[in-house]
Formats: C-alpha cells, sequence, structure tokens
C-alpha cells in the first residue's frame, strides 16, 4: 500500500485505545476549514494503523470496511469529548498515512477518514 506522508500544526487529542496510544486530528479537504478529514493515527514509530482496523473487527465487530472506520471514529470522538486525555492545541506533528476510507457520507462530522502513524512533539 502506499504511504502519504502529512505536516501540520492542529490539536491533537491523544488517548489509549487497549494496548495502544492514538492520536486524533482533523484536516481539511479545501480552504473552508470544515475538518472534514478525520486523522487517527498510532502514536510510535512501529505501527502503521492497521491495528485500529483490527481493534474495529475485533472488539467493535464489524466486518466491511465502512462499519471499521465508523467504529475508529467513533473512539476518537469520545475520547475528544472526555477531558482526562491530553489535548494539544497547537501542536506540529508529521503522519505516514497508510490507509484511506471514503465514508459515503458525513460521520462525526468527518467524510474521509485516514489512518496511519504519527509523530509528536514530546513522545
Amino acid at each position: 500500500m502506499s504511504l502519504t506522508e502529512l505536516t501540520a500544526t492542529s490539536r491533537v487529542t491523544v488517548f489509549p485505545l487497549e494496548s495502544l496510544t492514538v492520536a486524533y486530528t482533523t484536516q481539511s479537504s479545501d480552504e473552508r476549514g470544515l475538518g472534514d478529514i478525520g486523522l487517527v493515527t498510532v502514536v510510535g514509530e512501529h505501527s502503521d494503523g492497521d491495528e485500529l482496523w483490527r481493534l474495529a473487527r475485533d472488539l467493535g465487530n464489524r466486518t466491511h470496511d465502512g462499519d471499521q472506520a465508523r467504529w475508529i471514529l467513533t473512539q476518537a470522538s469520545r475520547a475528544r469529548m472526555v477531558t482526562t486525555y491530553r489535548d494539544l492545541p497547537k501542536a506540529t506533528w508529521t503522519a505516514q498515512i497508510r490507509r484511506r476510507c471514503e465514508l459515503g457520507g458525513l460521520f462525526a462530522n468527518h467524510d474521509v477518514l485516514m489512518t496511519g502513524r504519527i509523530a509528536l512533539p514530546d513522545q
């Protein structure tokens, strides 16, 4: 699978999910800045983000890509709403994107989910 590298500065929420440390942020597909792309990534250099999809299948009991993507976005959205997790309001990060899923409609304010791994400051 192809690799896309993104670097940006944005709000990042870092939270635990099973044995993973996960980071959630958003990107915009155009200049409106709507954050319509959800970026849910695993923190650390030894991941490719496939662990998120396995959790969606195993814990979320989801078998189709779109359902798995919505499960992943639900976990990220929940984490952002809970103030006990680490919130980085203006983090500069670099992500290696391995997977992109078009949702076919708006879900949790996102049309697209991208997953992979991320490097954050002080991680």
